[in-house]
């Protein structure tokens, strides 16, 4: 494993709200992509009483290079999930609330009608939290898209990951096109929708090759964007090619503005949920 740069290293998670966390989701047998993909902000995140929620197990069906949630097997869905999760956001106080999950090609639906009973049980315990879901692709299946939109969530992201040329190496289940189509679809069948997507880079992509990953989103009308530097969760992991300096992150992020995007988050440490309920106004702006 690689020492990181200096610009890269983050304070050891720790505090009473952070333990007040970790002690909720234990007791409550909740998981977060926090946790499960070793975030290097979840000590901060904790500390700020919030975190993403992971749904659907903790077992993915497919296996990415550069991800360290598990894979193989899942369990059976638990059907008091959605439940459970909507009990944890209201104890936690959540304003803003982020559900992501495993993919699961094993169910039918890719679990979208967890994705959408989760989504109706923290609106009916939690009228005034701003929700946020981060869904995997589905293999594309309009049913499961329409089912996750018809819960009205505020932000649906999918993120992209990596740039297209890397998805036959990186993520060899993915399809990059079949990515940039939901979230085009997304809009076309509900506008006011706040459509959002990121990537990792680090990987050993070409800077023109960000640039061009970058407008294929915003040529789907994607809102939201957000860029952060990949790092190797694990020796059985694939290594980081390249370290990108802050000031090439605030580079991209300017240009994102340029482009068109509403809201950019692109610095080494940022992840698709980070700080995520800074978009709340942006929602109130486009909703008014």
């Amino acid at each position: 494993m690689r020492r990181h740069p200096d610009w890269l290293r983050v304070p050891i998670a720790g505090g009473v709200t952070y333990r007040k966390v970790k002690n909720l989701l234990r007791e409550r047998g909740l998981h977060t992509i926090c946790e499960e993909a070793k975030c290097p902000n979840r000590g901060e995140c904790f500390n700020r009483g919030t975190a993403t929620f992971l749904i659907l197990g903790d077992i993915c069906t497919r296996h990415c290079l550069y991800c360290a949630v598990k894979s193989g097997k899942p369990k059976p869905v638990d059907p008091l999930e959605p439940k459970k999760v909507a009990e944890a956001v209201n104890i936690l106080g959540l304003k803003y609330a982020v559900i992501t999950s495993v993919t699961r090609d094993d169910l039918p639906d890719g679990g979208a009608e967890i994705f959408y009973e989760t989504i109706i049980e923290i609106k009916n315990k939690n009228p005034s939290c701003t929700i946020e879901v981060l869904i995997p692709d589905f293999r594309g299946n309009d049913e499961a898209i329409h089912k996750i939109i018809e819960a009205k969530p505020d932000v649906i992201n999918h993120n992209i990951e990596v740039v297209e040329e890397l998805f036959p190496k990186m993520r060899p289940q993915g399809n990059y096109n079949l990515s940039l189509n939901l979230l085009q679809k997304i809009k076309e069948i509900d506008s006011n929708i706040i459509t959002k997507s990121g990537f990792m880079i680090g990987l050993g992509e070409k800077m023109s090759q960000i640039i061009r990953t970058m407008q294929d989103l915003r040529d789907r009308d994607v809102d939201v964007l957000t860029i952060g530097q990949y790092l190797q969760p694990s020796m059985h992991h694939t290594p980081i090619i390249r370290y990108y300096t802050p000031d090439e992150f605030k580079y991209l992020k300017d240009l994102g503005y340029q482009m068109g995007f509403l809201q950019v988050e692109s610095a080494p440490l940022v992840r698709s949920s980070y700080h995520a309920d800074d978009i709340i106004d942006i929602i109130k702006r486009v909703n008014t």
